[in-house]
């Protein structure tokens, strides 16, 4: 990986949702605009604020994929990632940072 980049790989299926009460919402159904979680897989040698594992949020309609060894992957920048749920959590932190 190259400067900013992060390489990440999606969490879960683009394919019928629940919704919080068990209602199936299918796959078609139109939504606004929405983020997304991923798994940080590989960090360029400037990325200060991730770590390969880290989950980061981020705007899938901001995204470019690529294949890698037939597995699909997002290539984004540092600075479009929105969040990151750490596990590195200290003394009065909430584990989530911006």
């Amino acid at each position: 990986m190259l400067h900013d980049r992060v390489l990440v790989s999606q969490d879960g299926e683009d394919g019928e949702r629940r919704s919080s009460a068990g209602i199936v919402i299918p796959a078609t159904a139109a939504m606004g605009r929405r983020l997304a979680w991923a798994r940080v897989v590989a960090v360029g040698a400037n990325v200060r604020t991730v770590e390969t594992g880290d989950r980061v949020l981020f705007d899938p309609e901001d995204k470019a994929e690529v294949e890698v060894r037939s597995e699909t992957y997002v290539l984004l920048r540092e600075r479009d990632l929105h969040a990151v749920a750490s596990e590195r959590i200290g003394d009065g932190q909430t584990g989530l940072y911006l």
